[in-house]
């Protein structure tokens, strides 16, 4: 098969019917639990000025990026799962790797800002809103969306350049390795030197994020207070737990030399890097969060007092509205 290939076949994950729906409500879960966590930190930071600051800042970007990573490819495999089905179209498979790469990309270098702001807010308390600024802040979001972008379409263009042989993707959805699985020439070869540097550059952030940490940490053992070192720690560890398990299990899932068979290995080892993340994130910075907390509370507790306001002049309404008509 060559590249102009209208559709590919992806991997079914199981031809029993029971087993199938347990799959869908598996991944739907994980996708209404991913969405639903990262709009309520989104609508919180939105909407309270008190988290108007570079730290929550950083978070909502993280949320967004959640949202959009899940987004490019649960939805499609479940209703692939749900409609019995297995194909997508080339132009479909391309359009989830640009954005899956492009969600999946930006994650290291957001994740390693937010190291470097809790660095500075920990370490140089004093210097931390002259160094970031709302200014310095936006640019630094700028730069990580914009070298997502450019390293998303490099692996994309580079990837279907490539020749196919075969129109089976032993994977649930398009993903770069399984696509060179199929690969009927050696132009391959320059996909697999630019996952190798992405790579490289993926540990060479988290080496910047451990250093960070040791500071970090070293600063947190001085503050006299158990309270504020047990804030700090409680700040800094999930974030670390977190960046450590994407960033080793995405490397290892891009890095492994792919099966000639699908695997649940496979399945499980993708579930770690593409979705838990996702799905932990709200955990871990939002519902643990005081200030977050605060902020939903009172967002809600605005809403309900309105919609008790919009029931209570509803019923003076009906109420004169009846008195009036008895007395006509």
């Amino acid at each position: 098969m060559d590249n102009d290939t209208s559709e590919f076949l992806l991997w079914e994950f199981s031809k029993i019917r029971e087993i199938q729906v347990m799959h869908i409500a598996l991944l739907l879960t994980l996708f209404l639990m991913t969405v639903t966590g990262n709009l309520v930190i989104i609508s919180a930071v939105v909407s309270d000025h008190h988290l108007h600051t570079p730290m929550y800042f950083f978070l909502m970007n993280l949320a967004m990026q959640d949202i959009g990573s899940v987004s490019v490819f649960l939805p499609k495999t479940i209703f692939n799962s749900l409609m019995n089905i297995r194909t997508i179209s080339h132009s479909e498979c391309i359009t989830q790797v640009l954005l899956f790469v492009f969600f999946l990309g930006s994650d290291i270098p957001l994740l390693t800002v937010m190291a470097y702001d809790r660095y500075i807010a920990i370490c140089s308390p004093l210097q931390y809103e002259m160094i970031m600024n709302r200014k310095a802040c936006i640019k630094m979001m700028g730069s990580v969306w914009t070298a997502s972008l450019l390293n998303a379409s490099l692996h994309t263009i580079v990837t279907f350049i490539t020749p196919f042989c075969s129109n089976v993707i032993n994977q649930f959805f398009c993903e770069i390795p399984y696509l060179l699985k199929m690969a009927c020439s050696d132009l391959y070869v320059t996909e697999i030197g630019v996952l190798i540097f992405s790579a490289i550059l993926a540990f060479g952030c988290f080496a910047f994020v451990i250093l960070t940490y040791v500071h970090i940490f070293s600063a947190i053992l001085r503050i006299p207070s158990a309270q504020g070192r047990e804030k700090a720690f409680s700040t800094c560890l999930p974030h670390l737990i977190v960046f450590s398990i994407f960033t080793f299990t995405g490397c290892f899932g891009y890095l492994k030399p792919v099966a000639d068979s699908p695997s649940y290995f496979d399945f499980i080892i993708t579930i770690l890097y593409s979705i838990i993340p996702p799905v932990l994130n709200p955990l871990i910075y939002g519902m643990r969060n005081k200030d977050i907390k605060t902020s939903l509370s009172r967002l809600f507790g605005q809403k309900l007092l309105l919609l008790k306001e919009n029931k209570l002049c509803v019923l003076l309404f009906l109420y004169f509205n009846r008195k009036v008509k008895k007395q006509t």
